[in-house]
């Protein structure tokens, strides 16, 4: 048998036992090693090589600063400003929770993060308005998945350590993205609740909406630093990272006051759980991904790739079909580290941009977070609403089309993706 067959053959066992993803990549890398009589020591070598990076700082740090600003208060004050706008609507608390999903996709960086956030104040509140529990649970799960695509994106960060792209490019590439899916979700979303009986809310005066505004701006201010800071040149992306997470402590503790001293320490712990839970899948996918490189598996594939494609526009398509299905099985960041290697050689010989790769991969793989068996944000919004993954997954259809409508224009028309980019010249 092949490396190659035991690597994967490995892999795929061990997912089939519900080993979690990745101790899976880094067991079945141990064991094609072993195989390929390359010396164990290789492995810690490795693993340090792949998380020892000055871009893979970025994550801990966002991940503090989304931690910090839920703490604060900002998701409540985020969705109490957006209640004041649009509530009022037929279907407002659903465009409530798409629009309140994108301002906290700018601050959190993950997708389960803002579904916890969010979901745990509007999945009860919509179906006490007598939304369905299953497409309450639904639209918040596939509007958290705007979370890896809307900048400061971790899944953006983990793209850019492993293809060497800029990360500050791809993270003003993930704005448009992320915006047409929150307006496909919000489309979708009032389709849907046409012929319902929803309760509406009384429409908000326009102090009413100043004062939310205003209790909301500091939280708002917050992807504005980050992004203003990095285009105009003051900080790298990593350094955003620092400052955004320095940024949520002060807002916390001195504006919002919902954060004391105390708080700080349980606010470290829980920060440094999520990064070494990311951090630990980052160096088991990155030395799997070294394996498939080094022993040529990686070209092997690329070169089969290209010559099943032909085109472009096979490409994409056979891309596409591929990520969105290893999506229901992988999460992002690993199946970044798998595929990206694969992909990315291809991608240049048939003269499709980086970037715009990156974020048509980001976003298949968004899809993925809300696809069973393995849609992470199904999970937590089931965990929220106290419903089983079989009633949310008949509810999230609409959604997932929605989202793969999008996927479709923009991976067939890159220049939605790289408008922002060029535009500023970046």
């Amino acid at each position: 048998m092949s490396v190659s067959s035991i690597l994967f053959i490995s892999f795929v066992i061990l997912l089939l036992f519900n080993v979690p993803i990745g101790l899976s990549l880094g067991v079945s890398s141990v064991i094609a090693m072993i195989a390929a009589g390359l010396p164990l020591d290789m492995f810690p070598m490795q693993v340090y090589a792949n998380i020892g990076k000055f871009a893979l700082l970025a994550i801990p740090f966002f991940i503090l600063a989304g931690n910090t600003m839920e703490k604060a208060g900002i998701s409540e004050k985020l969705i109490n400003m957006a209640n004041k706008f649009v509530g009022h609507r037929k279907g407002g608390l659903a465009i409530v929770g798409v629009v309140t999903s994108c301002f906290f996709a700018a601050i959190s960086g993950s997708g389960p993060a803002t579904v916890a956030a969010l979901g745990v104040i509007l999945i009860p509140a919509m179906i006490k308005a007598r939304y369905p529990a299953g497409m309450s649970s639904a639209l918040m799960a596939t509007a958290g998945s705007i979370g890896i695509i809307i900048p400061p994106s971790i899944a953006f960060v983990v793209y850019g350590a492993i293809s060497g792209v800029s990360i500050g490019k791809i993270f003003i590439a993930g704005i448009i993205p992320g915006i047409l899916m929150g307006i496909a979700l919000i489309i979708a979303s009032l389709i849907i609740v046409k012929k319902m009986d929803i309760e509406q809310q009384e429409k908000a005066t326009l102090k009413e909406k100043l004062q939310a505004f205003k209790e909301a701006f500091w939280g708002l201010m917050m992807p504005v630093i980050i992004l203003g800071g990095i285009y105009g040149g003051f900080f790298t992306p990593t350094e955003a990272a620092a400052v955004s997470a320095v940024y949520g402590i002060l807002v916390g503790l001195f504006i919002y006051r919902t954060i004391t001293i105390k708080d700080l320490y349980q606010l470290m712990v829980d920060s440094a759980l999520g990064s070494a839970i990311v951090m630990f899948i980052v160096a088991c996918a990155g030395f799997f991904a070294w394996f498939i490189t080094t022993q040529g598996i990686a070209q092997m594939a690329s070169n089969l790739l290209l010559t099943v494609a032909g085109n472009k526009f096979m490409f994409l398509i056979i891309i596409n079909i591929i990520l969105l299905i290893a999506g229901c099985f992988i999460e992002a960041n690993s199946a970044l580290y798998i595929f990206t290697p694969i992909m990315l050689p291809v991608a240049l010989a048939l003269g499709y941009d980086p970037i715009a790769l990156g974020v048509v991969m980001t976003v298949n793989l968004a899809i993925g977070q809300v696809t069973p068996p393995v849609g992470v944000n199904l999970y937590v919004a089931c965990g929220i609403s106290k419903i089983s993954l079989k009633e949310i997954s008949k509810s999230v259809g609409p959604f997932v089309i929605a989202s793969v409508v999008v996927l479709l224009l923009i991976t067939y028309l890159p220049e939605i993706i790289l408008f922002l980019p060029n535009f500023m010249k970046l």
